[in-house]
């Protein structure tokens, strides 16, 4: 496959449309300096033609047989492989992140893409429950009944600035999307411009190759707050897809409300990840250098880095402190994704560390441009972190929070305060065994995913993972954003009762045509 070419417009289903606003460039966040091509910019009038075709495609979408479809998914990740090196250079002239986290991140889309091909293979999602009827049932007959999940309809997928491609254009939320038989509309962050048309006319070109509507997908270009907003408050979208900021993501939950007819909003938008060291954890080897390195990764511009750590008051805890602050002090600043999150970074700092009773800890060593402040890491107590709302918020990037508690009390007070969050950690030995069970059934209602002596950077894309957790980690805590159960999101139930074989769908015939792996019948699970 030859480069994709860049022509500064948005992909609406499958033609380059110029947009009649504003322009935007690439900015590269090392130097400050923007290149091309400049990408011309919707306005709200012309995101129609966008909705209209999507929901032309819908209906024929949602029908394609699990091999056509699963075929479409490992096309678009064959093809986003044929463009690495694009990819990948481009990604790193908009973002500054190194070329290997520009590769690791393209594997793992890739990687989604295919998953998710498996899935519609397999097809356990169409959630397929067969019960028989009885006409000579009494006093009344038993209605024949089958149930299968049906995709929601277009699907608004909003583009993330802290992973351009694992949450983007092609990313997670379109990847489960478009495996439920939903068409999508991606709303292209504008931080990574030219990123997002390669990968945009990636899959473009797999719509047309395998002979789909071209309203199965489209890639629009616009101001963030108007078009964002007006995309969600069309009728025709069904569900939306969102990472980012608590403020944007709740003022989509707000519009999506606002609706004649509301839907889902399933945003992914701030957390703290705490991290419980519990005593006998204090003699793991390692502990401080594994947090600083956990803290440090992507400039801490992930939503899972641990932005609060509980440590012991104790020798063995001031020991861990000062190995931390030894750490962080020869730790440079590295480059950050867009000049407002290194400004947003700095409010945070300014924020904690202006409160009462939080000392600055340790600071690190500038980077090597504005836009690469230098690490912080902060001290304070569990009863300042119990009740200080301020210091409980988010800092998006490499700072964070060691708050020290005497007693297993003051350290469950403080974990009450916190609000939902994508993760929690316990650093333990099997002699703090009593305090973790004692915590377990506190953190289960306040987070996701919880660990056990790891980080929680790095997530693993897999059947189990929960990406998700209670609000404001996301809007709905009953759905991942990781993982093949992102699928659920765009699926709602089905029932047919008493139709004839003509008539049925084919996933809810009793010879079971596409072969699905997994159905239950009689309430009892069957393999094909």
């Amino acid at each position: 496959m030859t480069e994709a070419a860049l022509t500064g417009h948005s992909i609406i289903a499958g033609t380059r449309v110029p947009g009649n606003g504003a322009s935007i460039s690439a900015v590269d966040p090392r130097t400050g300096e923007t290149f091309g091509p400049e990408y011309s910019l919707l306005v709200t009038e012309q995101l129609k033609s966008a909705t209209e075709a999507a929901a032309r495609a819908a209906r024929t979408y949602r029908e394609t047989d699990p091999e056509a479809r699963a075929a479409f998914l490992d096309l678009i990740a064959s093809k986003l492989e044929d463009l690495r090196l694009q990819i990948t250079a481009r990604l790193q002239a908009e973002t500054g992140l190194p070329e290997a986290r520009a590769n690791g991140e393209l594997s793992r889309t890739t990687g989604q893409l295919r998953m998710f091909a498996q899935v519609v293979r397999d097809g356990v999602f169409h959630g397929v429950r067969l019960d028989a009827g009885d006409q000579d049932r009494t006093p009344l007959p038993k209605p024949d009944l089958r149930q299968r999940r049906i995709a929601l309809g277009p699907v608004a997928v909003f583009g993330a600035s802290n992973f351009p491609l694992a949450f983007s254009v092609a990313g997670g939320d379109t990847a489960s999307a478009l495996a439920a038989g939903c068409p999508v509309i991606v709303k292209a962050h504008n931080a990574h411009p030219g990123l997002s048309e390669i990968v945009g006319s990636a899959i473009t070109e797999a719509v047309a190759e395998c002979g789909l509507d071209a309203g199965v997908f489209s890639l629009i270009y616009g101001p963030g707050a108007q078009i964002g907003q007006a995309l969600v408050a069309d009728p025709v979208v069904k569900a939306v897809g969102f990472t980012g900021s608590r403020g944007a993501g709740t003022a989509l939950m707000e519009v999506a409300a606002a609706r004649q007819v509301p839907i889902p909003v399933y945003a992914e938008m701030s957390a703290i990840n705490p991290v419980i060291v519990l005593p006998g954890a204090l003699s793991s080897e390692g502990l401080a250098s594994a947090f600083v390195t956990s803290l440090m990764g992507s400039s801490g511009q992930l939503c899972t880095a641990p932005g609060v750590v509980f440590v012991p008051r104790s020798e063995a805890g001031d020991s861990f402190v000062t190995e931390v602050k030894e750490l962080i002090s020869a730790q440079p600043g590295q480059t950050m994704l867009t000049p407002s999150i290194a400004k947003a970074l700095k409010d945070g700092v300014d924020r904690v560390g202006g409160s009462n009773n939080v000392e600055l800890l340790s600071a690190g060593v500038e980077g090597p441009n504005e836009n690469a402040p230098r690490p912080m890491v902060f001290e304070t107590s569990a009863e300042t972190f119990a009740t200080n709302e301020q210091v409980r918020e988010e800092i998006f990037g490499a700072a964070s929070l060691i708050v020290r508690f005497g007693t297993l009390d003051d350290l469950e007070a403080s974990l009450e305060k916190m609000e939902g969050q994508l993760t929690a950690t316990f650093q333990l030995t099997e002699a703090d065994a009593a305090g973790a069970a004692r915590l377990l059934p506190l953190l289960e209602e306040k987070a996701g995913r919880i660990l056990v002596n790891g980080w929680p950077t790095g997530v693993e894309v897999g059947n189990a993972v929960i990406h998700g957790g209670p609000y404001p980690a996301t809007s709905d805590s009953r759905s991942t954003s990781v993982g093949s159960a992102a699928i659920d999101r765009f699926l709602r139930p089905v029932a047919y009762q008493d139709f004839p074989e003509f008539l049925q769908p084919a996933p809810v015939r009793d010879n079971n045509p596409w072969n699905l792996k997994l159905r239950l019948i009689e309430g009892q699970p069957r393999l094909s």
